[in-house]
């Protein structure tokens, strides 16, 4: 756990499916199970910003932890600056391992909220291809899987992408509303029932 650079601890069980009616309460237990981690299946978490990718993410990162799994989590951002500034010192080959062969689940966060450059994009694609039926990724992402050619910059790059992370996955998509809009919601209905008290 303290090697996993998790950014937060979260369960499942504080997971509000009611909230996301769209999302497969059994599907998501079926994972927890970690038979994924097993057959080195990939997990993608798609859909709009706040509806709690990360949270599945990073409650499934725990589940494996505990099972005795070594575990890294990254956003992409974080990933592709160190791999370029690794690049840019002659040590991308080295830097690479972090990413390839250090942990048998990585969990990439945040793909697509940013757009790539193809030098960027063909970073993602050596992490992707080397942990291809070696080990598993948990994937989560903004965009749907059609609009990664446009973040990547390159179609042919996001293709290859897409066919080595595609072949053995469990793809889900989560389409409900935003947790961080909802409780935004809530203290603001919170605060505007707050009685005043007037000055004697």
């Amino acid at each position: 756990m303290k090697l996993s650079g998790l950014p937060f601890l979260k369960s499942l069980d504080t997971f509000d499916f009611a909230f996301q009616p769209s999302l497969d309460r059994a599907q998501v237990l079926d994972l927890a199970s970690l038979t994924f981690l097993a057959r080195k299946e990939n997990v993608l978490l798609l859909g709009p910003p706040g509806v709690g990718k990360t949270h599945l993410a990073v409650a499934l990162a725990i589940c494996a932890c505990q099972n005795g799994s070594s575990v890294y989590f990254t956003t992409l951002d974080a990933m592709i600056r160190a791999l370029a500034a690794a690049d840019r010192a002659g040590k991308l080959d080295a830097k690479l391992r972090t990413y390839t062969t250090k942990s048998q689940l990585l969990v990439l966060d945040e793909v697509g909220y940013l757009p790539l450059s193809r030098a960027e994009a063909n970073y993602l694609f050596q992490v992707i291809s080397n942990r291809y039926e070696r080990s598993s990724i948990i994937l989560t992402s903004n965009k749907s899987v059609t609009e990664w050619p446009e973040v990547f910059g390159d179609h042919a790059i996001a293709t290859a992408i897409l066919d080595r992370l595609l072949h053995h996955s469990h793809v889900m998509s989560v389409k409900g509303h935003s947790y961080r809009l909802r409780e935004r919601a809530i203290a603001a209905a919170l605060t505007s029932q707050t009685p005043t008290v007037s000055p004697a």
